[in-house]
């Protein structure tokens, strides 16, 4: 007797369980709706800048005061966040900090303490330098290291009209956004070996950009690790091949 009143009772309490839920569904209204809202937000973010030495010369010629020069965004990578010095520890910085010169200004940002790098703040240091600075917008290159190869990617997809050509290095992204970049020739660098952003991770941006019809490449040091920088920013042929680049006409507007 009680297992059969506990079977009449479950059965009881299901029945008006499913009768209380389609009376619900019966009564629920689906309306399209939209939000629409303006949201500001407070960029604060440290940076290093670096002006050629010719930038204020007052000759007349190209290194008169009406030359625009090319801009490079250098991105550190996740063991220099938090402190500007130490974004002076690898890269063009650390070479400027040697005594080495380049025919670019250098925009260096610091990424706050435990924070990635986004593409939104970044791009407000990039106009804001452009603006201030006399930048050819035409010749605004990125690069960056690691946390920062991966910040230069999601940059230049985030704002595809922004940069002449990137050069991320042992970086990442998403493949299936590279198409709104297929008009920016890439250079990235990785080592084979490396253990803590796999090779993969460059080769299949790389080639899902190519897929798409763009222009990248990727040099791949058989015997690196980690370490894919140190070697590719000591190579002239980089920043020759940087200069070389010039953003394309047909690439998308400005949104």
């Amino acid at each position: 007797m009680g297992g059969r009143a506990d079977a009449v009772n479950a059965c009881s309490f299901s029945g008006v369980a499913c009768d209380a839920s389609a009376s619900y569904n019966r009564g629920m209204e689906t309306r399209l709706r939209r939000i629409e809202k303006t949201i500001s937000r407070l960029v604060v973010m440290d940076y290093w800048l670096y002006l050629p030495r010719e930038y204020d010369r007052l000759e007349a010629g190209p290194t008169s005061p009406d030359r625009r020069w090319p801009l490079m965004l250098y991105l550190h990578g996740i063991g220099e966040r938090g402190d500007l010095e130490k974004a002076k520890k690898h890269g063009p910085p650390k070479r400027i900090a040697a005594g080495a010169e380049f025919p670019f200004i250098v925009l260096v940002p610091s990424c706050p303490p435990d924070r990635w790098w986004e593409p939104e703040p970044l791009e407000v240091l990039v106009q804001e330098v452009c603006e201030t600075y006399r930048v050819d917008e035409d010749r605004v290159y990125g690069t960056g290291l690691s946390m920062g190869g991966f910040g230069i990617w999601s940059l230049a997809i985030a704002y595809p009209w922004r940069f002449a050509a990137i050069a991320p290095i042992c970086g990442g992204g998403t493949p299936y956004l590279v198409s709104r970049i297929a008009h920016v020739p890439v250079w990235t660098f990785h080592g084979a070996k490396d253990p803590v952003v796999p090779l993969y991770e460059s080769q299949r941006m790389v080639d899902a950009l190519n897929d798409a019809g763009g222009n990248a490449r990727i040099t791949i040091y058989p015997d690196a690790e980690h370490d894919a920088w140190t070697a590719t920013y000591e190579k002239p042929e980089l920043y020759e091949w940087l200069l070389s680049q010039r953003r394309r006409a047909s690439g998308p507007a400005r949104e």
